[in-house]
């Protein structure tokens, strides 16, 4: 016979769905036909109901690993906004110390004078230039870089 009127009764009647509900005796789920039926064949466990599915753990394990090795960290596992996996303070940090690192080799080779590293030192530290190529660029359209007298005999040669 059909149980369908049953099992929507249990399901009510236990505040589940009906497909987490279960008659394991049809014949006796038949005769059934009040809430007060059901409630009895509840107690007796002829209808139970299924326990709820949790979440599977089991990858869990695998996927740890990976992120140990250095994967799945890309552009579309990142969470946050802009400078929440590297901070602002970080990013200007490199590109002050790159841009003070390429000073400093300039000075020691004699390309600029100490008045100009003293002057370009105090314009990265107060901003003045997105990264080392800007910088570069503006020291040769203010013709601060010196021409070296090695450099001039290639280009004559």
């Amino acid at each position: 016979m059909d149980t369908n009127a049953q099992k929507r009764l249990a399901a009510k009647v236990m505040k589940v769905g009906v497909s987490r509900v279960r008659i394991i005796d049809q014949k006796e789920a038949d005769e059934a036909i009040t809430r007060n039926d059901i409630r009895r064949l509840i107690v007796k466990g002829v209808i139970t109901k299924i326990n709820k599915r949790g979440t599977s753990r089991q990858y869990s394990g695998y996927r740890l690993s990976q992120k140990k090795k250095g994967r799945r960290v890309g552009k579309g596992s990142l969470k946050g906004r802009k400078f929440s996996k590297k901070k602002a303070k970080d990013h200007w940090m490199g590109r002050v110390r790159a841009q003070r690192r390429m000073l400093k080799e300039m000075r020691d080779d004699n390309i600029i004078e100490l008045a100009h590293y003293r002057k370009l030192y105090y314009m990265v530290k107060g901003g003045a230039f997105r990264n080392k190529n800007h910088l570069l660029y503006y020291m040769k359209s203010n013709e601060i870089i010196k021409e070296r007298k090695g450099a001039v005999r290639e280009k004559k040669a």
